[in-house]
C-alpha cells in the first residue's frame, strides 16, 4: 500500500529515535494512506516558515501482519479511547505492539476527549459524540525493524 508522511524535510530513512513522546499511539513513525491528510500535516511547518514536504512510501501491511504484533482500531470506541488517553498520558502500553493502525485524535476529536478528561461529560456521551466523526487514518510504526524491512521510500514532493 502507498502511505504518506507530512514533514518539513525529506525523510528517506526514518528513524524512530527522532519521534516525539505522548502521541496518539505512542512514540513511532506515523504515516497515513490518505494523501490529503498527510498534506494537512505539513501545514504546521508551513505556518512556521518551513517547507511542507510530502514523503511517499510503499508499506507491506500484509507481510507485517504475518510477522509482527499489529493492533488495529476499526472505529472510535471504548478501547480506542482508553488507549489514546494512556498513550497521550505518556504510558508505554503501545510497546506491546510493533505497529498500530487506527483513527486520529485530531483537534475536533480531541476537543470531545478533553471534555471527558475534564469530567464535563461521561464516557458514554464521549463515545456517542465520537460516533459522528469519520475516523481519519494513521499508522504508527513502533518497531524500527519494520521500517528497515517493509517501508520503502518512493518519492517526495513539496506541497
Amino acid at each position: 500500500m502507498i502511505v504518506y508522511h507530512g514533514s518539513y524535510c525529506l525523510v528517506q530513512n526514518p528513524n524512530i529515535s527522532f519521534s516525539r513522546e505522548a502521541l496518539d499511539f505512542g512514540k513511532g513513525f506515523y504515516v497515513t494512506g490518505i494523501k490529503e491528510q498527510a498534506v494537512n500535516w505539513t501545514t504546521k511547518f508551513k505556518r512556521r516558515g518551513k517547507k511542507g514536504i510530502l514523503n511517499i512510501y510503499s508499506l507491506s501491511i500484509d507481510k507485517i501482519k504475518q510477522n509482527y504484533m499489529v493492533k488495529e482500531f476499526l472505529k472510535y470506541d471504548n478501547e480506542w479511547l482508553d488507549f489514546i488517553l494512556q498513550c497521550r498520558g505518556r504510558s508505554t502500553c503501545y510497546l506491546e505492539y510493533d505497529l498500530i493502525i487506527g483513527g486520529i485524535a485530531d483537534d475536533r476529536v480531541y476537543n470531545t476527549i478533553e471534555l471527558y478528561k475534564d469530567k464535563l461529560i461521561d464516557k458514554a456521551e464521549t463515545l456517542n459524540r465520537l460516533q459522528f466523526y469519520k475516523p481519519n487514518h494513521q499508522i504508527c510504526i513502533i518497531n524500527q525493524d519494520i521500517i528497515n524491512k517493509y517501508l520503502v521510500y518512493k518519492n517526495s514532493e513539496e506541497v
